[in-house]
């Protein structure tokens, strides 16, 4: 079994990367398991309390159960991941049945930071975007699927992305093997990419 750890900046082109390396591979051999599933479980909170959480710091996620079920996943056992809403910021009742499967790729925009995370991974890869970029699929995304305004995307980028980048997700590059610059327009590095990872798991 390989885990791959694919982290970057939100909006960086992490999910076309994990696509591509999806579609590389035989059928039913990937399965993705998105950070995004594992934000702790807040209801025991107030929907004021919900709403103040800052999603973007290391503390908003559930790393314990997240390590838990890679762990389950890399021996043979199927997991029950949790699923997540944006609108309600809270975690849901419904759950994912996830089966194990020879390549295991755990994506999100501190997959990186965790020890005991990354000690499980057997490659490690960065997706790195200009700012710019990163800014506007910000705003495509937010303003489309959350019903958010432009101004509050903006405002969020810069009074929360933007300094959660520069403190905890850019710092993660240096335990990268592999940095892929330009995002998901990099064809030739995720192909490249995609022939190594083909290679590892034909072994």
């Amino acid at each position: 079994m390989t885990i791959i750890g694919i982290a970057g900046g939100t909006g960086s082109g992490k999910t076309t990367v994990v696509k591509k390396i999806a579609e590389a591979l035989p059928p039913h051999h990937v399965v993705v398991v998105p950070l995004d599933s594992y934000y702790n479980d807040t209801s025991d909170m107030t929907e004021e309390e919900r709403r103040a959480i800052n999603f973007d710091h290391p503390d908003a996620f559930d790393w314990r159960l997240l390590v838990k079920h890679v762990n389950e996943l890399r021996n043979g056992n199927a997991v029950e991941q949790p699923t997540y809403s944006y609108l309600l910021c809270n975690r849901l009742k419904e759950t994912i049945h996830v089966e194990p499967r020879p390549v295991i790729i755990i994506e999100g925009i501190m997959t990186l930071l965790n020890k005991k995370l990354r000690d499980m991974m057997d490659l490690k890869i960065f997706v790195d975007t200009d700012s710019d970029e990163r800014l506007i699929r910000n705003i495509q995304r937010d303003v489309l699927e959350r019903g958010r305004t432009v101004e509050m995307v903006i405002d969020r980028y810069l009074k929360v992305l933007k300094p959660m980048h520069e403190q905890f997700i850019e710092p993660t590059k240096k335990y990268a093997d592999l940095i892929i610059p330009q995002g998901g327009e990099n064809h030739t590095g995720i192909d490249i990419l995609c022939k190594y990872i083909e290679s590892i798991v034909n072994k």
